[in-house]
């Protein structure tokens, strides 16, 4: 990697010779201006106002322009010879916890490579004191005509240095949050803990810049004559009316997201209705009449078995009596008979 600054660290009365290098790269793709009747590139010519004539880079310096337009020259010499301890230096001023150091003062982070094979012990001396002690080393140094802040701490086996912004560089957040007054409760914030147990952590190495594909597949069909992928098409989002509904629907879509199973849906049913009871009174009664009724249903029924068996009784002993009668009648009708043939 190319080093972009060479100087040392001050640690103390320990100095350690350092080569900063770009810790970061972009990826982005840029774009070139051209003329859209006939594609010609469009460039930006550096002219002095002056002679009205275009100048080279080597005939380019700095100037400050002071309030009523005078420009001042200033030279790299000038630069060079600032009453600055830090002109080449990364001076250590202090050493605190890492969680007390503000993201919003981040900026450019860079790697420090020892510079030669005398760095290699004072290097190493100030990493494995960093490692530790869990703690970050605040430094002031020089960059690009300015003093700067920054933080270093251990990546790996190396050292790397963020830049920081000055503290009065941040802005307060005054007007951005919500001025009206939100109450927040107990079930709103557990389904919204509820959403981020489930969404959980992710690798960042997993994340990629789904921008820059697509317009690399865009810059690719160009340039085969083909017509550039079609854009899905976005979800539509409706208002958010219900924000329980709205965290409920996101817990479940991020839990079928990761495969993970559903579990039954438990909802609050309304409070039953039920039939006010009757007096213990008319109970009684309507059992009373089911009872009544059930028993004179039997008594009937009762009663039709007896009346058929009377009936029955009945036609057998008139048959029986017929029978018996004209028995009679015969022996008699034979006895007169007899009696008569005899006489004469």
């Amino acid at each position: 990697m190319r080093s972009i600054w060479n100087g040392a660290i001050s640690f103390g009365l320990v100095s350690i010779p350092i080569k900063l290098v770009n810790a970061t790269e972009s990826h982005s793709i840029s774009f070139r201006q051209i003329h859209v009747e006939d594609g010609g590139r469009i460039r930006y010519r550096k002219v002095c106002e002056l002679e009205d004539k275009e100048v080279s880079g080597s005939e380019i310096g700095k100037g400050y322009e002071d309030a009523d337009g005078t420009i001042i020259p200033i030279t790299d010499e000038d630069l060079a010879h600032l009453p600055l301890p830090t002109a080449k230096t990364i001076e250590i001023v202090a050493f605190v916890p890492a969680d007390s150091i503000d993201p919003l003062q981040m900026d450019a982070a860079y790697y420090l490579a020892a510079g030669g094979a005398p760095a290699a012990k004072p290097y190493t001396l100030l990493r494995e004191a960093l490692k530790r002690s869990n703690k970050v080393a605040i430094a002031k140094y020089a960059l690009r005509g300015r003093e700067r802040l920054g933080m270093l701490r251990v990546v790996e086996d190396a050292i790397a240095m963020h830049g920081l912004l000055w503290p009065d560089e941040v802005r307060a957040p005054e007007g951005v949050a919500p001025d009206a007054k939100v109450s927040i409760n107990d079930k709103e914030l557990d389904l919204a803990d509820a959403l981020m147990d489930t969404l959980g952590g992710i690798e960042l190495d997993e994340l990629h810049d789904e921008y820059r594909e697509a317009l690399e597949e865009v810059v690719a069909a160009k340039a085969a004559g083909e017509a550039p992928p079609e854009a899905p098409e976005p979800a539509k989002g409706g208002k958010v009316l219900d924000l329980m509904a709205a965290l409920e629907k996101s817990v479940k879509a991020a839990k079928e997201s990761r495969g993970e199973e559903e579990p039954a849906e438990v909802r609050r049913l309304p409070p039953r209705r039920t039939a006010p009871k009757q007096p213990s009174g008319k109970k009684s009664t309507s059992t009373a009449k089911k009872t009544t009724a059930k028993k004179t249903t039997a008594s009937a029924s009762a009663k039709k078995s007896t009346a058929k068996s009377t009936q029955g009784a009945k036609k057998t002993a008139a048959k029986t009596t017929t029978a018996k009668t004209t028995t009679a009648a015969k022996k008699t009708t034979a006895k007169k008979t007899t009696s008569r043939k005899r006489t004469a």
